[in-house]
């Protein structure tokens, strides 16, 4: 039996009958006509001299030959993948491909979008708004920006900026619900996308930072924030947000965050990166627009007392 290694693609034609246990769907898997895919699979069992297949009238299964190479085959290609990405994302590319949550990335990232491109005209940007915390090799992304509570320990992470959350209206419900205790009769809206805090930091913990008890409050949901926010904008009513996602509005007047009182979370937006590509050309320049782009939201926002959401509990 000799020692070398049997063809590639042979192996590769093995390992896709084996995951699928059809030759007909390993062969579509690979765009090649079922003829080829069999032939394929019978030069690497003359290769092995054993059979790796047991064909059955509609199916097939795996001999002991063949359940014992289907593991480490599966196991070398997916290792091969990686390697090849990990060789792709090392090529001096212009794209830097950035992953953030939907609405952060609607109503925050891209409406200064212009701005980087005026700095950076040699970097591509390209967005990817999820909320799913990518496998930054697999997915081939540079960078993702997350609000959290923890960071992830084997990524490398900095924290971006904290933020407040608070009732928003355009200036003419303001005009109409002047204080909070009006809101009592206020058409409210909320999103959830600090759901996942504990305590959730909500209407019902706003109202109380205010000392207004309030009936069990059922205000308009929506899944999506950004979603939410549209409704406030088109004055359906009084939205409770975080001010990230507001800030295009609100420094453009469209929405107005008329009252004193805010809500802080422990939770905190992260620039994450993988490992070892912190110092990455593309990344440091993102990095440090980002920052800057952050420090200026930052001072426009109107001033709040932030009261924490942990310290009602």
């Amino acid at each position: 039996m000799p020692d070398r290694l049997p063809p590639l693609t042979a192996l590769r034609a093995f390992d896709a009958a084996a995951r699928h246990m059809s030759f007909a769907e390993a062969a579509r898997e690979l765009n090649v006509t079922p003829a080829a895919l069999s032939f394929q699979i019978r030069n690497l069992e003359e290769h092995l001299g054993a059979p790796l297949f047991r064909r059955l009238n509609r199916a097939v299964e795996l001999t002991a030959a063949g359940r014992a190479l289907a593991p480490g085959c599966a196991d070398a290609f997916l290792r091969l993948e990686e390697a090849w990405r990990a060789a792709r994302r090392r090529q001096d590319r212009p794209v830097l491909t950035v992953t953030a949550g939907p609405a952060f990335t609607a109503k925050w990232l891209s409406p200064r979008l212009f701005e980087f491109a005026q700095c950076h005209p040699e970097i591509e940007l390209r967005f990817s708004a999820n909320f799913r915390m990518m496998d930054f090799e697999r997915d081939e992304v540079d960078v993702a920006i997350r609000y959290r509570i923890e960071s992830e320990p084997s990524l490398w992470s900095m924290d971006l900026m904290e933020e407040w959350l608070s009732p928003m209206m355009t200036p003419a419900l303001a005009a109409r619900f002047p204080t909070p205790e009006s809101l009592l009769h206020a058409p409210l809206l909320a999103e959830e996308s600090t759901d996942f805090i504990s305590p959730r930091p909500d209407w019902a913990a706003w109202f109380r930072t205010c000392g207004i008890e309030r009936p069990a409050i059922a205000p308009t949901r929506f899944s999506q924030a950004d979603h939410a926010i549209d409704a406030a904008l088109a004055g359906a009513g009084v939205i409770f947000t975080r001010s990230s996602l507001a800030a295009h509005a609100l420094s453009a007047g469209t929405l107005v965050a008329p009252y004193d009182t805010a809500l802080g979370t422990p939770a905190r937006y992260r620039f994450v990166c993988a490992a070892g590509n912190e110092n990455d050309a593309r990344i440091v320049a993102y990095r440090n627009w980002l920052i800057g782009e952050i420090r200026t939201h930052t001072e426009t926002l109107p001033s709040k007392q932030v009261i924490q959401v942990a310290d009602l509990a």
